[in-house]
């Protein structure tokens, strides 16, 4: 329990600087959001009245302060384009992230796990062979390529799934998912070489242990031996997934911005086009701390994987 309070004070100075970072990186940006929101026919006087309304005249560590203070009462703030609350924006946006997230993650698990675990087995072979020139190319193509090619093969000449867009679940869980196989697929690719690789390393480095030697000696079968292997590889195998996940913030704004899915991503997309400052921090700062909490469930998942692990 000591460990896990220590583990999560630890995230606190962390999330701070980010907060810092954040925040100067945004306000210190060429453009002014007050010129965009009153126009070209807009006058000096009209500017500078509009950046007061907005608290942009005031000092960067008195905007800082006040922006802080919301962020303990839970106030992300509201857009200054759109007059509403970030918070209400970023649930109108979640679910498509969500579920893009989601779903890409466990199509990479479904087959980066067996099919880098069958490459490390067959290793030598032409199927290893195989699944590593498939894990260099997944890895290599660009996303938003991959993506192009998708819509034209699988939407617009087999006519499989629509080209762009996104159904919410309430509407129908078959449209749901139609509306989110090609851009997961897409954005699913990439991690499933990256895992595909961790898997087969990690894994062949386990078959040559000593204790797989006894195991197969002992007459175990085939996937009874690679199930002592994939846990004791587990370790770097979940560090690698959780990566993934983390990584998955900057894949999924090119994802939607391809397939135009309203989600965080595109907000994200608009909120930058427009120096919406509010929302980006917001976004950014959430952002941050889900991949703090992820690298920290990470390290509490390790007791899983490893009871010789104490903390």
């Amino acid at each position: 329990m000591g460990y896990i309070v220590r583990r999560f004070l630890s995230t606190l100075p962390v999330m701070a600087v980010v907060a810092v970072v954040v925040f100067l990186l945004i306000h210190l940006s060429p453009g002014d959001p007050a010129a965009l929101i009153a126009g070209d026919l807009a006058t000096t006087e009209d500017i500078e009245k509009l950046r007061a309304a907005l608290g942009l005249n005031l000092p960067l560590w008195q905007q800082f302060g006040l922006w802080i203070g919301k962020l303990f009462t839970g106030d992300l703030g509201t857009s200054i384009f759109t007059q509403v609350p970030v918070a209400q924006l970023l649930g109108q946006r979640l679910e498509p992230t969500v579920s893009i997230a989601a779903l890409t993650m466990l199509i990479t698990l479904v087959v980066a796990v067996p099919l880098g675990t069958l490459a490390a087995y067959c290793a030598g072979t032409w199927i290893d062979r195989f699944v590593m020139l498939f894990a260099v190319l997944a890895f290599s193509v660009p996303v938003f390529l991959v993506g192009y090619l998708l819509v034209y093969t699988f939407a617009l000449q087999l006519a499989w799934f629509p080209v762009q867009g996104y159904v919410s679940f309430a509407e129908g869980p078959g449209a749901w998912l139609r509306a989110l196989v090609l851009p997961c697929v897409n954005l699913a690719l990439v991690y499933i070489a990256l895992v595909t690789r961790m898997t087969r390393a990690t894994v062949l480095e386990v078959l040559h242990e000593d204790y797989i030697r006894t195991a197969r000696a002992k007459g175990l079968g085939v996937l009874p031996v690679l199930g002592h292997a994939l846990r004791n590889a587990a370790i770097p195998i979940a560090t690698t997934i959780g990566a993934g996940i983390a990584l998955l913030i900057g894949g999924v704004v090119v994802t939607e911005t391809v397939f135009a899915i309203p989600g965080v991503g595109r907000l994200v997309i608009d909120s930058v086009q427009r120096h919406d400052y509010p929302v980006i921090q917001s976004v950014l700062l959430l952002s941050a701390g889900v991949y703090v909490l992820i690298n920290l469930l990470i390290d509490l998942s390790y007791r899983l994987f490893d009871p010789r692990i104490q903390y």
